[in-house]
């Protein structure tokens, strides 16, 4: 089914703070949006409102036709206790709710209910429209073209991170929806995924609102960009693909900072001619009054001729003042400005495995044979499932090993964000979850740290737990900011990040002189962070490339 999508005048909130309001946007099949902004800027938020998850505060979002689904993808995949692989499909491809209603539609067609032949005829075309009717035959050829490789009638919660990773994807591709809303589809993907991904919405006839902050997937797939400027408190839409939008913007910036100083300049120069002119005039003034005993009446009456004339340029040059257009300023941009504080160097070398074999689960590591020496910057690439985040765990020292040995050289501090970015996810405030980590630090210095990273006082009171994966992972950079390293290991750092923030990072580790240990799928970072290695991990075996 062909269907449209229609927002308008909407307005939405957090608390007291207000994100957006006045916004209008029309999504027709076929349409590809990147909705862009600052992590706060209500992109979650608005994706909600567009699925009917959430009510705005002001306006109104309509379907034409009606009868159109809408499929809604979040940013952190929910694994409900007891749920199966195949039930999450079911749930997530809208199939499960379009099963619900048939059946409670064929149960009243079946008493001989008022309008139950026209409920269950609308029923039946929307369970046939989301493809219900062979979605199990699909779903296994799917997992297995995905490398899915699990009972789908085993439980969600027992899939590693990539495998959940996997499983979402799954549900995206096998869904059938008229409009689809997918907020950070690519976190955690593999580049194989990535790539399965961008062919899935580039050939979607319907329309698509996505949130990503992986630059060559906006790239790749957006038609137009939707940007929330929280900071500059505007709605702006950008025809076109995401390179054109990054050229559009930063010609309207130039633009309107050339037309405040305009601006400026022409009234900081009027009001200086009003001073001057008032200042003549009442010189003028003084003179005459000084000289009153004068008996030239006709000095005198040219000299109070001279200041009316002044007083009169004054006033004309004031009313010039009025008529101007005023420019407001742009808004400053809140910035990030990161950086690693390292510590002193530790040995020449920083970790080693030696044979080592690690079990989780079905999956085993290894034997690994691999020594990371000091100021290695090494990228460490691979299929989800294929052991990454596993193998980082046997550096660290984190997770028993089977056979072999694992050590850190002496000296070494570790600075890690990991891919679930546990330290934030408990039920302490912020500030003190934060400062058991670095209690050197007073809580002063920890709320004026995390401000530097936009976590204000509204956050640092807040339980961990309640923050947004781009606000866990904020905290987990500041931590690094906060304590000196000189191993830093990051997995999958660009997750839940803004784009200023990844570009931050980015140059934060180009000034970062220890050891770097980077695991990422996003395509722009591999090319732009300097490394020195690369180790590919396939299936639980590394190499180094």
């Amino acid at each position: 089914m062909s269907a449209t999508l229609i927002a308008k005048d909407l307005t939405a909130g957090h608390g007291d703070r207000m994100l957006f309001s006045g916004l209008d946007l029309v999504v027709a099949p076929g349409d590809v949006i990147g909705l862009v902004g600052a992590n706060g800027a209500g992109k979650s938020t608005l994706l909600r409102i567009l699925a009917g998850l959430q009510d705005p505060e002001h306006g109104s979002v309509q379907l034409n036709p009606p009868t159109a689904t809408v499929g809604h993808l979040p940013q952190e995949p929910e694994r409900r206790p007891a749920e199966t692989v195949r039930e999450f499909l079911g749930r997530r491809t809208g199939v499960t709710a379009a099963q619900a209603a048939l059946d409670a539609a064929t149960e009243a067609l079946t008493v001989g209910a008022a309008g139950a032949d026209d409920a269950y005829a609308v029923a039946l075309d929307r369970w046939l429209a989301l493809g219900a009717a062979d979605l199990d035959e699909r779903a296994e050829q799917v997992a297995a073209e995905l490398g899915l490789a699990v009972d789908l009638d085993g439980p969600m919660t027992g899939l590693s991170g990539g495998q959940a990773a996997r499983a979402g994807l799954a549900s995206l591709l096998l869904s059938r929806y008229d409009v689809v809303l997918l907020d950070e589809p690519t976190n955690d993907l593999d580049l194989d995924g990535l790539r399965r991904l961008e062919e899935f919405v580039t050939g979607l006839r319907a329309g698509t609102v996505l949130v990503s902050h992986d630059r060559e997937f906006l790239t790749r797939t957006v038609t137009g960009v939707l940007e929330l400027d929280l900071t500059q408190q505007q709605i702006k839409f950008y025809g076109g693909g995401y390179a054109s939008y990054l050229e559009e913007r930063e010609i309207a910036r130039r633009q309107a900072r050339a037309e405040y100083d305009e601006y400026a300049d022409t009234r900081a120069g009027l009001e200086a001619r009003a001073r001057t002119q008032r200042a003549w005039m009442e010189k003028g003034v003084r003179n005459a009054r000084r000289k009153a005993t004068d008996n030239d009446k006709n000095l005198k009456h040219f000299r109070g001729e001279t200041s009316e004339k002044q007083a009169a340029k004054a006033r004309q040059t004031e009313r010039l003042i009025e008529r101007l257009d005023v420019v407001e300023e742009p808004r400053k941009e809140w910035e990030l400005r990161m950086e690693i504080a390292a510590a002193p160097r530790a040995g020449a070398v920083v970790a080693a495995l030696r044979g080592a074999v690690a079990h989780r689960g079905d999956f085993t590591l290894g034997p690994v044979d691999l020594q990371i020496d000091w100021a290695d910057r090494v990228a460490i690439t691979g299929p989800n499932g294929s052991g990454k985040s596993t193998l980082l765990a046997a550096l660290l020292g984190r997770l028993p090993l089977d056979a072999g040995h694992a050590a850190l050289g002496p000296g070494v501090l570790v600075g890690e964000v990991d891919q679930a970015r546990r330290l934030f996810l408990g039920d302490q405030p912020l500030l003190d979850a934060f400062r058991e980590h670095v209690p050197g630090l007073n809580p002063a210095d920890v709320r004026t740290l995390l401000a530097k990273f936009g976590l204000r006082a509204d956050h640092v009171l807040r339980p961990a737990a309640t923050l947004s994966p781009g606000e866990r992972t904020r905290s987990a950079l500041a931590l690094l900011q906060g304590r000196g390293v000189n191993l830093l290991v990051l997995d999958e750092p660009t997750n839940h990040l803004d784009l200023p923030a990844i570009e931050q990072l980015e140059s934060a580790l180009a000034n970062y002189p220890g050891t770097l240990l980077l695991v990422t799928h996003d395509r722009r970072m591999l090319a732009t962070v300097r490394t020195n290695r690369h180790l590919e991990v396939d299936a639980g075996r590394v190499t180094d490339r």
